[in-house]
C-alpha cells in the first residue's frame, strides 16, 4: 500500500533538527515516504556526522510524481545564500527558510500530501514581528482564521486561547466568541481525526477564578462560553482554577485542558511530559505538526539533544 509522504521543511540551518530527526529514524522505521525542503548540502554534511547511509532521491518543485515509494527519502533542493566568509546571514536565512515554506504550501496545494512537519524555527528572527508564530503564519497563508495549537500527549494535551500574546494583552482578547470557536474546532480535530469525543476542561484568568474587579472574567465572559458550548453537544465543563487542574486528581478527568494563555497551560504541561509532546495545528485543511522545543543553536554539534518530540510527531504522522 502506497502511503502519502510526509512532508517536512527542517528550519533553521544551524539547528539540532538533523541530529533529532537522524536518531527518530534510528528508533523506528517510518513507513511513509519521506520529503524534505530544505538545502540537499546542509542535509549530506550532517547525513555524513551522523553516519546515515540511505540513498537520496532528488526531486524538482514541479515534480508531479504522486507515487512516492514507502520508506524512501527524496529531497526538494533549496539553495541557501552565503556571504563571503561562507557565513549565513540573517536575512539570507529568512528568504531560505520562506522558499522552503511557499515549495512546501505547493506541494500541499496540489494534494500529493496532506502531512506537513516543519522542524524547529527561531520565531524572533524569521517572522520579524510580523505574526505572534509559525501557527499564524501558516494558518495565514492559507486564509483559515479559526485554527488552534494543541500541545498533544496521548494523556493529556493543552490549549492556549491565547498564543504568544504579551501578558498585558491577554484579557483584551478573550471573548465568549473565542472561547466558543476554540472548543469547537478541539472537539472537531477530536472527532475527525483522532476518531473519538474528548472531555474538555476549560481553566479561569483569574487566581481561583475570583476577582477583586467589579468584572470578573470568569463569571462573565468564560462561564457563559462553557455553559453555550455544552448545550452544543461539546463534553466540557470548567472554569477551574489553572494552579490545581493540574494536579493528578484533576487532570486525569480530561482529554485536553483550555487554557486562556500561553504559559498558564504549556508550564505545567511541559513540567509533566517534557518532551514528549508534539505541536498541532487544528483547523488546517491539512495536518501540520512540530516538535514542541525551539532550534537550540547552544546544542548544535553536541550530539546531546532529546529526539522524543520530533520521534513522536513523525510517528503521529506515519500513522495517520
Amino acid at each position: 500500500m502506497h502511503r502519502k509522504p510526509i512532508l517536512i521543511v527542517p528550519g533553521q540551518p544551524n539547528s539540532i533538527f538533523f541530529e533529532i530527526f537522524f536518531k527518530s529514524l534510528k528508533i523506528k522505521k517510518i513507513k511513509s515516504p519521506i520529503i524534505l525542503v530544505c538545502c540537499a548540502d546542509i542535509f549530506k554534511l550532517n547525513a555524513k556526522k551522523y553516519k546515515f547511509n540511505k540513498n537520496l532521491n532528488l526531486i524538482n518543485s514541479k515534480n508531479k510524481k504522486k507515487n512516492f515509494k514507502n520508506n524512501h527519502i527524496y529531497i526538494l533542493d533549496i539553495k541557501l545564500k552565503k556571504n563571503k566568509l561562507k557565513k549565513i546571514q540573517l536575512n539570507y536565512n529568512r528568504e531560505y527558510l520562506k522558499k522552503c515554506f511557499y515549495e512546501s504550501f505547493k506541494f500541499l496545494k496540489k494534494n500529493i500530501t496532506q502531512k506537513f512537519l516543519n522542524g524547529p524555527i527561531n520565531k524572533k528572527n524569521f517572522l520579524n514581528k510580523k505574526y505572534l508564530g509559525i501557527t499564524e503564519y501558516i494558518s495565514n497563508y492559507f486564509n483559515q482564521k479559526k485554527t488552534g495549537m494543541l500541545i498533544y500527549n496521548n494523556k493529556l494535551s493543552v490549549c492556549p486561547l491565547t498564543t504568544h500574546l504579551p501578558i498585558k494583552l491577554v484579557t483584551k482578547k478573550i471573548t465568549k466568541s473565542l472561547i466558543q470557536n476554540k472548543l469547537k474546532i478541539i472537539n472537531n480535530f477530536y472527532i475527525n481525526k483522532l476518531k473519538f469525543k474528548p472531555n474538555i476542561g476549560v481553566t479561569g484568568l483569574n487566581p481561583h477564578c475570583e476577582s477583586i474587579s467589579s468584572f470578573n472574567e470568569d463569571e462573565e465572559i468564560i462561564a457563559p462560553a462553557i455553559k453555550f458550548s455544552k448545550k452544543k453537544g461539546i463534553f466540557v465543563s470548567g472554569p477551574y482554577p489553572a494552579d490545581t487542574i493540574f494536579l493528578k486528581q484533576n487532570r486525569v478527568k480530561f482529554d485536553v485542558i483550555l487554557g486562556m494563555y500561553h504559559d498558564q497551560v504549556l508550564t505545567p504541561f511541559k513540567t509533566l511530559y517534557e518532551y514528549d509532546a508534539i505541536n498541532i495545528t487544528m483547523g488546517l485543511p491539512f495536518l501540520r505538526v512540530s516538535p514542541d522545543h525551539g532550534p537550540n543553536e547552544k546544542m548544535v554539534n553536541k550530539n546531546l539533544s532529546n529526539p522524543t518530540s520530533l520521534y513522536r510527531a513523525l510517528d503521529f504522522l506515519d500513522k495517520n
